[in-house]
Protein backbone atom coordinates (compact mmCIF):
# COMPACT_ATOMS: atom_id res chain seq x y z
CA UNK A 1 0.00 0.00 0.00
CA UNK A 2 0.98 3.48 -0.82
CA UNK A 3 0.55 6.86 0.66
CA UNK A 4 -3.28 7.46 1.68
CA UNK A 5 -4.02 3.64 1.73
CA UNK A 6 -3.91 3.88 -2.39
CA UNK A 7 -2.27 0.37 -3.64
CA UNK A 8 0.88 0.73 -5.43
CA UNK A 9 0.54 0.85 -8.98
CA UNK A 10 2.94 -2.33 -10.43
CA UNK A 11 5.86 -0.67 -12.42
CA UNK A 12 5.77 -2.45 -16.47
CA UNK A 13 8.93 -3.85 -17.66
CA UNK A 14 10.62 -1.91 -20.23
CA UNK A 15 12.05 -4.40 -22.77
CA UNK A 16 14.67 -3.57 -25.62
CA UNK A 17 14.18 -5.44 -28.48
CA UNK A 18 16.81 -6.34 -30.70
CA UNK A 19 17.49 -6.21 -33.31
CA UNK A 20 14.56 -3.30 -33.50
CA UNK A 21 13.10 -4.19 -36.96
CA UNK A 22 13.35 -7.71 -37.78
CA UNK A 23 12.34 -7.00 -41.36
CA UNK A 24 14.18 -8.42 -44.63
CA UNK A 25 16.37 -5.59 -46.20
CA UNK A 26 14.29 -4.60 -49.21
CA UNK A 27 12.06 -1.98 -50.64
CA UNK A 28 8.88 -3.66 -48.83
CA UNK A 29 10.24 -3.53 -45.58
CA UNK A 30 11.34 0.33 -46.03
CA UNK A 31 7.85 1.43 -47.35
CA UNK A 32 6.02 -0.61 -44.40
CA UNK A 33 8.68 1.12 -41.42
CA UNK A 34 7.94 4.50 -42.92
CA UNK A 35 4.11 3.69 -43.36
CA UNK A 36 2.33 7.19 -43.12
CA UNK A 37 5.79 9.15 -43.79
CA UNK A 38 5.13 11.66 -46.32
CA UNK A 39 8.83 12.20 -46.35
CA UNK A 40 10.16 9.16 -47.31
CA UNK A 41 10.45 9.10 -51.25
CA UNK A 42 12.06 6.43 -53.46
CA UNK A 43 12.65 6.03 -57.07
CA UNK A 44 13.95 3.75 -59.42
CA UNK A 45 17.53 4.26 -61.46
CA UNK A 46 18.01 3.10 -64.85
CA UNK A 47 21.24 0.80 -65.40
CA UNK A 48 21.58 0.24 -69.38
CA UNK A 49 17.74 -0.45 -69.69
CA UNK A 50 17.87 -3.63 -68.63
CA UNK A 51 15.07 -4.33 -66.06
CA UNK A 52 17.36 -7.11 -64.05
CA UNK A 53 19.60 -3.99 -62.86
CA UNK A 54 16.86 -1.56 -62.29
CA UNK A 55 17.86 0.25 -58.70
CA UNK A 56 15.68 1.66 -56.54
CA UNK A 57 17.24 4.97 -54.62
CA UNK A 58 15.90 5.83 -50.98
CA UNK A 59 15.94 8.77 -48.93
CA UNK A 60 14.07 10.95 -46.83
CA UNK A 61 13.06 14.15 -47.89
CA UNK A 62 14.85 17.37 -45.82
CA UNK A 63 17.45 15.48 -44.40
CA UNK A 64 19.41 14.89 -48.20
CA UNK A 65 20.95 17.67 -49.94
CA UNK A 66 19.44 17.06 -53.12
CA UNK A 67 21.80 18.78 -55.57
CA UNK A 68 24.30 16.09 -53.86
CA UNK A 69 22.12 13.01 -54.46
CA UNK A 70 21.85 14.01 -58.25
CA UNK A 71 25.28 14.92 -58.88
CA UNK A 72 27.23 12.38 -56.56
CA UNK A 73 25.43 9.18 -56.99
CA UNK A 74 22.48 9.81 -59.85
CA UNK A 75 24.68 11.76 -62.22
CA UNK A 76 27.43 8.89 -61.96
CA UNK A 77 24.97 5.96 -61.91
CA UNK A 78 23.36 7.33 -65.31
CA UNK A 79 26.80 8.16 -67.05
CA UNK A 80 29.11 5.16 -65.85
CA UNK A 81 28.69 2.90 -68.84
CA UNK A 82 30.88 0.68 -67.55
CA UNK A 83 27.98 -0.44 -64.96
CA UNK A 84 25.52 -1.48 -67.46
CA UNK A 85 27.62 -4.29 -68.62
CA UNK A 86 28.20 -7.76 -66.36
CA UNK A 87 26.01 -8.61 -64.28
CA UNK A 88 24.63 -7.29 -60.83
CA UNK A 89 27.20 -8.28 -58.41
CA UNK A 90 29.81 -6.96 -60.24
CA UNK A 91 28.16 -3.12 -60.74
CA UNK A 92 27.68 -3.69 -56.86
CA UNK A 93 30.89 -4.20 -56.72
CA UNK A 94 31.99 -0.80 -58.73
CA UNK A 95 30.06 1.40 -57.22
CA UNK A 96 31.14 0.17 -53.47
CA UNK A 97 35.17 0.35 -54.47
CA UNK A 98 34.40 3.72 -55.87
CA UNK A 99 32.50 4.22 -59.34
CA UNK A 100 30.76 6.71 -57.56
CA UNK A 101 31.79 10.47 -56.63
CA UNK A 102 30.41 10.42 -53.41
CA UNK A 103 33.10 10.95 -50.51
CA UNK A 104 31.22 8.34 -48.16
CA UNK A 105 29.85 4.74 -49.35
CA UNK A 106 28.87 2.42 -46.83
CA UNK A 107 27.92 -1.35 -46.95
CA UNK A 108 23.94 -1.96 -44.73
CA UNK A 109 22.96 -5.68 -44.61
CA UNK A 110 20.24 -4.96 -41.47
CA UNK A 111 17.42 -3.28 -41.56
CA UNK A 112 18.53 -1.69 -38.17
CA UNK A 113 21.28 0.15 -39.83
CA UNK A 114 19.57 0.85 -43.07
CA UNK A 115 16.69 2.72 -41.63
CA UNK A 116 19.08 5.04 -39.46
CA UNK A 117 21.26 5.87 -42.03
CA UNK A 118 18.07 7.10 -44.06
CA UNK A 119 17.20 8.87 -40.37
CA UNK A 120 20.72 10.69 -40.15
CA UNK A 121 20.47 12.10 -43.54
CA UNK A 122 21.81 9.31 -45.82
CA UNK A 123 20.44 7.68 -49.18
CA UNK A 124 20.29 4.18 -49.65
CA UNK A 125 20.60 2.37 -52.89
CA UNK A 126 18.99 -1.09 -53.13
CA UNK A 127 19.72 -3.77 -55.73
CA UNK A 128 16.78 -6.45 -57.38
CA UNK A 129 17.33 -9.52 -55.55
CA UNK A 130 20.06 -8.79 -53.28
CA UNK A 131 19.57 -8.48 -49.24
CA UNK A 132 22.23 -5.54 -49.28
CA UNK A 133 22.47 -2.04 -50.07
CA UNK A 134 25.06 0.85 -49.85
CA UNK A 135 24.47 3.99 -48.39
CA UNK A 136 26.11 7.08 -49.10
CA UNK A 137 26.31 10.11 -46.78
CA UNK A 138 24.56 12.71 -48.58
CA UNK A 139 23.00 14.79 -45.68
CA UNK A 140 22.00 18.55 -45.60
CA UNK A 141 24.51 19.47 -42.37
CA UNK A 142 21.77 22.36 -42.01
CA UNK A 143 22.88 24.39 -38.66
CA UNK A 144 23.38 27.64 -36.66
CA UNK A 145 26.17 29.30 -37.38
CA UNK A 146 29.48 29.44 -35.26
CA UNK A 147 28.77 32.87 -33.32
CA UNK A 148 30.24 34.34 -30.06
CA UNK A 149 28.93 32.49 -26.40
CA UNK A 150 25.95 34.24 -25.06
CA UNK A 151 26.38 32.87 -21.40
CA UNK A 152 30.12 32.71 -20.79
CA UNK A 153 31.04 36.37 -22.92
CA UNK A 154 35.12 36.44 -23.72
CA UNK A 155 36.71 39.76 -22.75
CA UNK A 156 40.41 38.73 -24.33
CA UNK A 157 39.94 35.29 -26.24
CA UNK A 158 38.06 33.63 -29.56
CA UNK A 159 34.75 34.32 -30.17
CA UNK A 160 33.46 30.65 -31.29
CA UNK A 161 30.67 28.79 -29.20
CA UNK A 162 29.30 25.40 -29.53
CA UNK A 163 26.41 24.93 -31.95
CA UNK A 164 23.62 22.22 -32.01
CA UNK A 165 25.58 20.04 -34.96
CA UNK A 166 27.93 17.18 -33.28
CA UNK A 167 30.24 17.11 -36.02
CA UNK A 168 30.64 21.29 -36.10
CA UNK A 169 31.35 20.66 -32.12
CA UNK A 170 34.12 18.13 -32.62
CA UNK A 171 35.90 20.13 -35.72
CA UNK A 172 36.21 23.52 -32.97
CA UNK A 173 37.54 21.20 -30.96
CA UNK A 174 39.99 19.55 -33.40
CA UNK A 175 41.18 23.35 -34.59
CA UNK A 176 42.79 23.74 -31.62
CA UNK A 177 43.97 20.42 -30.32
CA UNK A 178 45.90 18.95 -33.45
CA UNK A 179 47.06 16.10 -31.55
CA UNK A 180 46.33 12.63 -33.17
CA UNK A 181 46.39 10.97 -29.49
CA UNK A 182 42.92 13.15 -29.17
CA UNK A 183 40.49 9.96 -29.12
CA UNK A 184 36.66 10.64 -30.02
CA UNK A 185 34.66 7.59 -29.42
CA UNK A 186 30.42 7.76 -30.25
CA UNK A 187 28.07 6.14 -28.30
CA UNK A 188 24.20 5.93 -29.50
CA UNK A 189 21.53 7.03 -26.41
CA UNK A 190 17.96 7.07 -26.53
CA UNK A 191 15.82 4.37 -27.58
CA UNK A 192 13.07 6.95 -29.73
CA UNK A 193 16.09 9.84 -30.64
CA UNK A 194 19.02 7.76 -31.11
CA UNK A 195 21.29 10.65 -30.24
CA UNK A 196 25.07 10.41 -30.71
CA UNK A 197 26.96 10.98 -27.75
CA UNK A 198 31.24 11.72 -28.37
CA UNK A 199 33.31 10.81 -25.63
CA UNK A 200 37.10 13.05 -26.09
CA UNK A 201 40.26 12.61 -24.23
CA UNK A 202 43.82 12.16 -24.84
CA UNK A 203 45.68 8.72 -25.22
CA UNK A 204 48.16 8.72 -23.19
CA UNK A 205 47.66 11.55 -21.17
CA UNK A 206 43.74 10.61 -19.12
CA UNK A 207 43.00 8.43 -16.71
CA UNK A 208 42.57 5.17 -18.70
CA UNK A 209 39.74 4.22 -15.52
CA UNK A 210 38.30 7.26 -15.79
CA UNK A 211 36.97 7.08 -19.55
CA UNK A 212 36.33 3.72 -18.82
CA UNK A 213 33.86 5.12 -16.27
CA UNK A 214 32.38 7.75 -18.31
CA UNK A 215 32.31 5.14 -21.41
CA UNK A 216 30.14 2.67 -19.14
CA UNK A 217 27.81 5.31 -17.61
CA UNK A 218 26.85 6.90 -20.77
CA UNK A 219 26.67 3.40 -22.58
CA UNK A 220 24.22 2.54 -19.21
CA UNK A 221 21.86 5.15 -19.83
CA UNK A 222 18.78 3.33 -21.36
CA UNK A 223 15.42 6.03 -21.49
CA UNK A 224 13.56 7.05 -24.73
CA UNK A 225 15.05 10.43 -25.47
CA UNK A 226 18.13 12.40 -24.62
CA UNK A 227 17.01 15.77 -25.51
CA UNK A 228 17.40 18.02 -22.75
CA UNK A 229 20.53 18.67 -20.50
CA UNK A 230 19.74 16.76 -17.30
CA UNK A 231 18.55 13.64 -19.55
CA UNK A 232 22.62 13.50 -19.69
CA UNK A 233 23.98 14.87 -16.68
CA UNK A 234 21.12 13.16 -14.21
CA UNK A 235 22.50 9.49 -15.25
CA UNK A 236 26.02 9.71 -15.06
CA UNK A 237 26.57 11.75 -11.65
CA UNK A 238 27.47 10.02 -8.26
CA UNK A 239 25.07 11.72 -6.51
CA UNK A 240 21.51 13.13 -6.83
CA UNK A 241 20.56 14.29 -3.82
CA UNK A 242 22.86 17.83 -3.69
CA UNK A 243 21.83 20.75 -5.79
CA UNK A 244 25.43 21.00 -6.59
CA UNK A 245 26.73 20.55 -9.53
CA UNK A 246 29.03 17.58 -10.37
CA UNK A 247 30.14 18.04 -13.99
CA UNK A 248 31.53 21.64 -15.96
CA UNK A 249 29.60 22.64 -18.36
CA UNK A 250 30.55 25.26 -20.97
CA UNK A 251 29.81 26.42 -24.48
CA UNK A 252 33.58 27.38 -25.19
CA UNK A 253 35.37 25.60 -27.16
CA UNK A 254 38.66 26.76 -25.77
CA UNK A 255 37.76 25.78 -22.24
CA UNK A 256 36.84 22.78 -23.00
CA UNK A 257 39.59 21.92 -24.85
CA UNK A 258 41.67 23.22 -22.25
CA UNK A 259 39.77 20.78 -19.68
CA UNK A 260 40.54 18.15 -21.99
CA UNK A 261 44.74 18.86 -22.13
CA UNK A 262 44.21 19.07 -18.28
CA UNK A 263 43.58 15.41 -18.13
CA UNK A 264 39.23 15.48 -17.80
CA UNK A 265 37.37 13.52 -20.27
CA UNK A 266 34.90 15.88 -22.37
CA UNK A 267 31.31 14.67 -23.67
CA UNK A 268 29.67 15.93 -26.78
CA UNK A 269 25.96 15.74 -27.39
CA UNK A 270 24.26 15.88 -30.89
CA UNK A 271 21.66 19.22 -30.42
CA UNK A 272 22.98 20.28 -27.63
CA UNK A 273 25.62 23.33 -27.89
CA UNK A 274 27.53 22.45 -24.71
CA UNK A 275 30.15 20.80 -23.94
CA UNK A 276 30.74 18.69 -20.20
CA UNK A 277 33.81 17.96 -18.39
CA UNK A 278 34.03 15.65 -15.88
CA UNK A 279 35.13 15.24 -12.83
CA UNK A 280 33.81 18.46 -11.74
CA UNK A 281 35.36 19.79 -8.57
CA UNK A 282 34.61 22.93 -6.77
CA UNK A 283 37.62 24.82 -7.66
CA UNK A 284 36.21 24.07 -11.38
CA UNK A 285 33.73 26.33 -11.30
CA UNK A 286 35.06 28.90 -9.79
CA UNK A 287 37.35 29.54 -12.85
CA UNK A 288 36.84 31.38 -15.92
CA UNK A 289 39.02 31.04 -19.47
CA UNK A 290 39.93 34.61 -18.76
CA UNK A 291 42.18 33.86 -15.45
CA UNK A 292 44.95 32.18 -18.02
CA UNK A 293 44.57 35.88 -20.51
CA UNK A 294 45.10 38.11 -17.89
CA UNK A 295 48.53 38.88 -15.26
CA UNK A 296 48.50 36.15 -12.40
CA UNK A 297 48.16 38.73 -9.92
CA UNK A 298 44.95 40.30 -11.58
CA UNK A 299 43.30 36.49 -12.01
CA UNK A 300 44.72 35.65 -8.14
CA UNK A 301 42.71 38.90 -6.58
CA UNK A 302 39.87 38.08 -8.97
CA UNK A 303 39.75 34.58 -7.66
CA UNK A 304 40.03 35.20 -4.27
CA UNK A 305 37.05 38.01 -4.98
CA UNK A 306 35.04 35.16 -6.08
CA UNK A 307 35.46 33.32 -3.05
CA UNK A 308 34.50 36.23 -0.74
CA UNK A 309 31.45 37.03 -3.03
CA UNK A 310 30.69 33.44 -2.46
CA UNK A 311 30.92 33.82 1.52
CA UNK A 312 29.02 37.14 1.32
CA UNK A 313 25.64 35.15 -0.76
CA UNK A 314 25.70 32.68 1.43
CA UNK A 315 25.93 34.15 5.11
CA UNK A 316 24.78 37.60 4.88
CA UNK A 317 21.41 37.03 4.81
CA UNK A 318 21.83 35.07 7.56
CA UNK A 319 24.29 37.04 9.22
CA UNK A 320 21.89 39.58 9.48
CA UNK A 321 19.09 37.86 11.29
CA UNK A 322 21.75 36.42 13.99
CA UNK A 323 23.01 40.16 14.74
CA UNK A 324 19.78 41.83 14.79
CA UNK A 325 17.47 39.26 15.99
CA UNK A 326 19.42 37.24 18.60
CA UNK A 327 22.79 38.93 19.00
CA UNK A 328 22.62 42.87 18.48
CA UNK A 329 25.82 43.33 20.77
CA UNK A 330 27.90 42.29 17.64
CA UNK A 331 26.96 45.56 15.83
CA UNK A 332 27.74 49.00 16.94
CA UNK A 333 26.26 51.23 18.63
CA UNK A 334 25.17 53.83 16.44
CA UNK A 335 24.15 50.52 13.87
CA UNK A 336 21.96 49.54 15.87
CA UNK A 337 19.85 52.33 16.65
CA UNK A 338 19.26 53.33 12.91
CA UNK A 339 18.54 49.60 12.26
CA UNK A 340 16.08 49.77 15.53
CA UNK A 341 14.80 53.38 14.38
CA UNK A 342 13.96 52.24 10.56
CA UNK A 343 11.86 49.59 11.87
CA UNK A 344 9.69 51.18 14.08
CA UNK A 345 7.40 51.60 11.70
CA UNK A 346 7.69 48.04 9.98
CA UNK A 347 5.15 45.60 10.95
CA UNK A 348 7.40 42.57 10.33
CA UNK A 349 9.99 40.75 11.94
CA UNK A 350 13.39 41.14 10.66
CA UNK A 351 13.24 37.10 9.76
CA UNK A 352 10.35 37.53 7.42
CA UNK A 353 11.47 40.72 6.10
CA UNK A 354 14.68 38.83 4.77
CA UNK A 355 12.93 35.54 3.78
CA UNK A 356 10.19 37.97 1.81
CA UNK A 357 12.66 39.78 0.15
CA UNK A 358 14.98 36.51 -0.76
CA UNK A 359 11.77 35.08 -2.49
CA UNK A 360 10.90 38.32 -4.51
CA UNK A 361 14.28 38.81 -5.69
CA UNK A 362 13.95 34.85 -6.97
CA UNK A 363 10.84 35.80 -8.21
CA UNK A 364 11.52 38.77 -10.05
CA UNK A 365 14.56 37.14 -11.57
CA UNK A 366 12.71 34.07 -12.32
CA UNK A 367 10.18 36.51 -14.43
CA UNK A 368 13.43 38.48 -16.17
CA UNK A 369 14.87 35.21 -17.56
CA UNK A 370 11.37 33.57 -18.99
CA UNK A 371 9.99 36.44 -20.30
CA UNK A 372 11.54 37.89 -24.04
CA UNK A 373 14.16 40.46 -23.85
CA UNK A 374 12.60 43.97 -23.89
CA UNK A 375 9.21 42.52 -21.34
CA UNK A 376 12.11 40.87 -19.11
CA UNK A 377 13.79 44.73 -18.22
CA UNK A 378 10.67 46.06 -18.27
CA UNK A 379 9.39 43.36 -15.49
CA UNK A 380 13.05 43.62 -13.75
CA UNK A 381 12.43 47.79 -13.68
CA UNK A 382 9.31 47.21 -12.52
CA UNK A 383 9.92 44.96 -9.90
CA UNK A 384 12.87 46.64 -8.85
CA UNK A 385 11.14 49.81 -8.31
CA UNK A 386 7.83 47.72 -6.09
CA UNK A 387 10.40 45.98 -4.16
CA UNK A 388 12.99 48.92 -3.67
CA UNK A 389 11.90 51.82 -2.97
CA UNK A 390 7.90 51.24 -3.00
CA UNK A 391 8.39 48.69 -0.48
CA UNK A 392 10.68 50.83 2.07
CA UNK A 393 8.36 54.05 1.27
CA UNK A 394 5.17 51.89 2.33
CA UNK A 395 7.03 50.66 5.60
CA UNK A 396 6.80 47.17 4.42
CA UNK A 397 10.74 46.78 4.57
CA UNK A 398 13.37 48.05 6.31
CA UNK A 399 16.03 49.80 4.58
CA UNK A 400 19.23 47.41 5.87
CA UNK A 401 17.25 44.44 4.83
CA UNK A 402 16.97 45.75 1.40
CA UNK A 403 20.61 46.61 1.20
CA UNK A 404 21.74 43.31 2.91
CA UNK A 405 19.29 41.17 0.37
CA UNK A 406 20.97 42.88 -2.89
CA UNK A 407 24.42 42.84 -2.12
CA UNK A 408 23.30 39.12 -1.57
CA UNK A 409 21.93 39.04 -4.77
CA UNK A 410 24.94 41.04 -6.68
CA UNK A 411 27.51 39.13 -4.84
CA UNK A 412 26.06 35.21 -6.50
CA UNK A 413 25.54 37.14 -10.11
CA UNK A 414 30.17 36.91 -9.96
CA UNK A 415 29.72 33.60 -9.99
CA UNK A 416 31.08 31.77 -13.48
CA UNK A 417 28.62 28.79 -13.16
CA UNK A 418 24.95 29.52 -12.70
CA UNK A 419 24.49 25.92 -11.97
CA UNK A 420 26.92 26.78 -8.91
CA UNK A 421 24.74 30.10 -8.22
CA UNK A 422 21.63 28.32 -7.81
CA UNK A 423 23.12 26.07 -5.40
CA UNK A 424 24.12 28.92 -3.02
CA UNK A 425 20.99 30.38 -3.35
CA UNK A 426 19.42 27.48 -2.21
CA UNK A 427 21.60 26.94 0.44
CA UNK A 428 21.02 30.78 1.52
CA UNK A 429 17.55 30.15 2.19
CA UNK A 430 18.85 27.24 4.27
CA UNK A 431 21.42 28.91 6.42
CA UNK A 432 18.80 31.98 6.81
CA UNK A 433 16.01 29.62 8.38
CA UNK A 434 18.82 28.18 10.45
CA UNK A 435 19.68 31.77 11.66
CA UNK A 436 16.37 32.64 12.27
CA UNK A 437 15.94 29.26 15.09
CA UNK A 438 19.34 29.75 16.34
CA UNK A 439 21.25 33.04 15.30
CA UNK A 440 24.76 32.20 15.41
CA UNK A 441 25.07 28.99 16.66
CA UNK A 442 22.28 27.88 13.44
CA UNK A 443 24.67 29.63 11.31
CA UNK A 444 27.86 27.10 12.45
CA UNK A 445 25.51 23.76 12.65
CA UNK A 446 24.06 25.31 9.12
CA UNK A 447 27.93 25.65 7.64
CA UNK A 448 29.17 22.71 9.09
CA UNK A 449 26.25 20.54 7.74
CA UNK A 450 27.28 22.38 4.19
CA UNK A 451 31.10 21.21 4.69
CA UNK A 452 29.78 17.71 5.77
CA UNK A 453 27.56 17.29 2.57
CA UNK A 454 30.53 18.81 0.20
CA UNK A 455 33.01 16.38 2.30
CA UNK A 456 31.05 13.36 1.29
CA UNK A 457 30.16 14.25 -2.85
CA UNK A 458 32.71 12.67 -4.92
CA UNK A 459 32.55 13.15 -8.92
CA UNK A 460 34.26 10.32 -10.68
CA UNK A 461 36.25 8.96 -7.93
CA UNK A 462 37.49 12.46 -7.29
CA UNK A 463 36.59 14.62 -3.97
CA UNK A 464 34.46 17.43 -5.29
CA UNK A 465 36.45 19.58 -2.52
CA UNK A 466 40.12 19.47 -4.73
CA UNK A 467 41.88 20.92 -4.31
CA UNK A 468 41.09 21.46 -0.69
CA UNK A 469 41.04 18.41 0.68
CA UNK A 470 43.60 16.25 -0.19
CA UNK A 471 42.75 12.35 -2.23
CA UNK A 472 43.62 9.58 0.04
CA UNK A 473 45.91 11.77 1.42
CA UNK A 474 47.74 12.97 -1.46
CA UNK A 475 48.79 16.48 -1.50
CA UNK A 476 48.82 18.91 -3.80
CA UNK A 477 51.16 20.84 -5.39
CA UNK A 478 50.78 24.78 -6.53
CA UNK A 479 48.49 26.79 -5.46
CA UNK A 480 44.45 26.83 -4.38
CA UNK A 481 43.25 29.34 -4.91
CA UNK A 482 45.97 31.96 -6.02
CA UNK A 483 47.62 31.00 -9.61
CA UNK A 484 51.11 31.01 -10.01
CA UNK A 485 52.63 32.32 -13.16
CA UNK A 486 52.23 30.28 -16.06
CA UNK A 487 55.73 29.63 -16.44
CA UNK A 488 56.07 27.83 -12.57
CA UNK A 489 52.85 25.75 -13.24
CA UNK A 490 55.07 22.51 -14.35
CA UNK A 491 52.36 20.01 -12.91
CA UNK A 492 49.04 19.13 -13.28
CA UNK A 493 46.60 18.14 -11.23
CA UNK A 494 47.24 15.17 -9.02
CA UNK A 495 43.88 14.12 -8.02
CA UNK A 496 43.02 13.60 -11.58
CA UNK A 497 45.68 10.16 -11.62
CA UNK A 498 46.60 11.24 -15.34
CA UNK A 499 49.25 9.40 -16.87
CA UNK A 500 51.02 12.24 -17.79
CA UNK A 501 51.57 14.89 -14.90
CA UNK A 502 54.08 16.98 -16.34
CA UNK A 503 52.47 19.52 -18.94
CA UNK A 504 55.64 21.74 -19.71
CA UNK A 505 59.66 22.21 -19.48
Amino acid sequence: MGFFGREKIPVPPHPRREPRIDLPLCLESLEQVFDGCVDFSHRAVDLGGDPAKKLTLCYIGGMVRMERVSDYVLRPLAQDKALAVGNLAGAIGRIRDGALYNLSVEERTTMDEAVFDLIGGNCLLLFPGESVCLSFNTGTEEKRSVSEPENEPPLKGPRDSFVESIRTNTSLVRRRLRAPSLKIKELLVGRQTVTPVDILWIEGLTNPELVKAVEQRIDAIDIDALIATGNLEEYIVDDLHTPFPLVATTERPDRFTAGVVEGRVGILVDGLPLGWLVPGTISQFFKTPQDKAQSWMVASMLTVLRYLCMLTTLFLPALYIAAVTFHPEMLPTKLTLSIIAAKQDVPFTSIFEVLILLIAFEIIQEAGLRLPGSIGQTVSILGGLVVGSAAVEARIVSPAVLIVVAIAGIAGYTMPSQDLAGALRLWRFLLALCASVGGLFGIAAGAAALVFHLAGIESFGVAYLTPFAANAGEQVEGRTVLRQPLPKAKLREAALKIRNRRNQK
